[in-house]
């Protein structure tokens, strides 16, 4: 999604960068060329308007032009465009003190309501809250089993009824919420092919019955800028609070999610980028819009390991790991965490230019799955003491690995440069400790048990990477 909008305002900016003043000429240029990428991403014609309008007036101000690096200047004002466009301060799904809340869910029919209302449920409940769910879909056939089925693979109850009557079955399932327990209570509701008056009504009687305290719509980020007419209708008759923007990981132009804030003055709360049960996320404009300019997302993958909980292991190991003396177990557990994150595609991903090297093809997306299968096919005694491989043992691993005894070499290669790096990381680590302290020292006594670090960021521990996080949050404001 906005992948092609992103490569084409990427282009633009490379020309700027590459000049060293830039005339009135140049940036008139820039305007038609990003007004252009814009509607061809689907974005509303009147938002597109405004947009150029805004960045034009501040790109020709004399503090930009006279300036000693004037396209850096012109991508900090269109990020900063970009992400007043897209909502310029986050807006959480906040509950209130009333127990239980209710949380309404409305759109279209394919919208992908269901499915939201599952991830949703999975969230909370990661959040320490007792979601249930609410079917209240009577119309669509099976809808009600496909809610019961993702209930059951999150270990969340669903609440179906017994009638035909929507408004009646959200009635029961708040009672229902009551008498079990439940601080959350999520409703799902029908949709239509179109917007039409008995949905309207429907979700207005809905509204009426149960009080919801909030009111989220689910937007296909596939349907384009006409999804803003269907938002425009719904805020009109139901007033929801925000949008929770699903299929932002397919391949459509995507100019619905740079709309909709803007014509309807509604935030986006959520984005769902896969499939998955914990595919949703809160969204984030900052964010967001750096992704589109190609400058990655460093911090919401710091907060995804973060999440993460640590795997505790013997003080033996942690002690190696501390001194940064790994060997290939090490290793092969660093690439488990790595998956557990969302694997290199999206550790990539998130870097400065990550989304351009996906696309070239230039990152082998396979490549922890083809080195686990060459540690695995190593003895145990090869994986403690790397040291010890020969000609004759790597070519035995490469046979049994299905690979060439290169790979075998390019793995121990990698493995070696991690080791060095990781060294040079805790070595800093330490310098930094011993500043602050005075002096160096050991640590009295032992733990039995310590925690490993995320991989690739020197042994640091989750609370190490929270700090790290809150570091790099203040650095936008």
């Amino acid at each position: 999604m906005l992948d092609n909008l992103s490569e084409k305002l990427q282009s633009i900016f490379s020309g700027l960068r590459s000049k060293g003043r830039l005339t009135e000429e140049d940036i008139n240029v820039a305007m038609r060329e990003i007004r252009l990428a814009l509607l061809e991403a689907d974005v509303n014609f009147k938002v597109v308007k405004g947009f150029i309008k805004n960045t034009k007036e501040r790109c020709l101000t004399a503090e930009v032009m006279d300036s000693l690096t004037p396209g850096q200047n012109v991508v900090k004002i269109v990020l900063d465009e970009l992400t007043e466009l897209l909502g310029r301060s986050d807006s959480k799904l906040v509950l209130s003190s009333r127990i239980p809340n209710v949380i309404m869910l409305v759109g279209l029919q394919g919208s992908g309501k269901t499915t939201a209302a599952a991830k949703l449920a999975y969230l909370l409940k990661q959040q320490n809250h007792n979601p249930l769910l609410v079917a209240c879909d009577v119309y669509r056939p099976a809808a009600a089993d496909q809610l019961q089925t993702l209930g059951g693979e999150i270990g969340v109850r669903v609440y179906r009824g017994e009638g035909k009557d929507p408004v009646q079955i959200a009635k029961e399932g708040v009672r229902d919420a009551i008498d079990s327990l439940r601080d959350v209570v999520i409703i799902d509701t029908a949709g239509r092919l179109h917007v039409d008056e008995d949905m309207m009504a429907e979700a207005e009687a809905i509204k009426e019955a149960v009080q919801p305290d909030q009111i989220l719509m689910v937007v296909d980020a596939m349907t384009g800028q006409d999804v803003v007419n269907v938002a425009a209708a719904f805020a009109e008759r139901v007033d929801f609070d925000g949008v929770i923007m699903s299929k932002m990981d397919g391949d459509a132009r995507g100019g619905g999610a740079l709309s909709i804030r803007q014509v309807t003055g509604k935030p986006i709360k959520f984005i769902s980028m896969g499939e998955k049960p914990d595919s949703l996320e809160e969204f984030h404009p900052d964010r967001m819009a750096k992704r589109i300019l190609g400058m990655g997302d460093v911090i919401s993958l710091i907060e995804t390991a973060s999440r993460i909980k640590a795997e505790e292991i013997e003080q033996e190991e942690a002690e190696r790991m501390m001194r940064a003396n790994l060997n290939l177990n090490d290793f092969l557990m660093m690439n488990k965490q790595i998956h557990k994150i969302g694997g290199i595609k999206k550790l990539v991903s998130a870097l400065p230019g990550g989304d351009k090297a996906l696309k070239d093809g230039s990152v082998n997306e396979r490549a922890l799955d083809e080195m686990e299968i060459i540690i695995h096919s190593m003895t145990k005694e090869e994986r403690e003491k790397p040291e010890v491989l020969n000609g004759s043992r790597k070519a035995r691993i490469a046979a049994g690995a299905g690979v060439s005894v290169f790979q075998v070499n390019q793995l121990l290669k990698k493995f070696n440069e991690t080791k060095k790096m990781m060294k040079q990381m805790m070595a800093k680590q330490e310098a930094m400790t011993a500043g602050k302290s005075g002096k160096k020292g050991k640590r009295k006594g032992k733990r039995k048990k310590q925690r490993m670090g995320i991989p690739g960021m020197g042994g640091m521990s989750m609370s190490d990477m929270k700090k790290m996080q809150d570091v790099l949050s203040g650095l936008d404001e």
